[in-house]
């Protein structure tokens, strides 16, 4: 699984460099397909409903579908959901975690933060990083109605489609690496 690419307090990370232990927010030197970007090319920053980007477009579509619909239910209660991350590309999700091994030190230290390529839900489509704060806020106390679930402790920004509509969300792991 993945990390988020915001920075304290929910918002976007200013630069490449990493920001959080997520290892910080997309480059906008990426190629077209590697568009893990927190912002549409006219600068605005992405919402669930951008399906013409690919970080929103790639997602699996019962997550996309899930989170639609609790950002619609959101914004009703005043709330707006940014996307900071979705889908991933391979190599995208490998620079993540290059870049957390070189600012921790060790494999075992980055993992804490950023998962393989392999292992990554972002890479699979189904994990996607919200912000800003208020909006996390709002979907760990309200998202298992749609199925959502926050899924690392250190994390508040990453959510999975983990349970049934309604259903209840497991244990929070303590971080990426399990």
């Amino acid at each position: 699984m993945t990390v988020g690419d915001t920075a304290p307090g929910g918002g976007p990370a200013a630069t490449a460099a990493p920001a959080t232990p997520a290892g910080g927010s997309a480059t906008t030197d990426s190629g077209p397909e590697d568009t893990d970007s927190d912002t549409r090319p006219e600068g605005r920053p992405l919402t669930p409903f951008d399906t013409h980007h690919p970080a929103v477009g790639r997602l699996d579509a019962r997550l996309l579908k899930a989170v639609q619909a609790a950002a619609r239910d959101a914004r009703a209660d005043g709330v707006e959901f940014r996307v900071t991350s979705g889908w991933r590309t391979r190599e995208h999700q490998q620079r993540l975690l290059d870049e957390a091994v070189e600012r921790y030190g060790s494999v075992e230290q980055a993992r804490r933060f950023v998962s393989t390529p392999r292992k990554s839900a972002h890479v699979s489509g189904k994990a996607i990083d919200i912000g800003p704060t208020d909006a996390d806020d709002w979907l760990i106390r309200k998202g298992s109605a749609y199925g959502l679930c926050q899924v690392y402790n250190n994390e508040m920004w990453h959510f999975e489609l983990l349970t049934t509509p309604g259903g209840t969300c497991p244990s929070l792991l303590i971080d990426a690496a399990g």
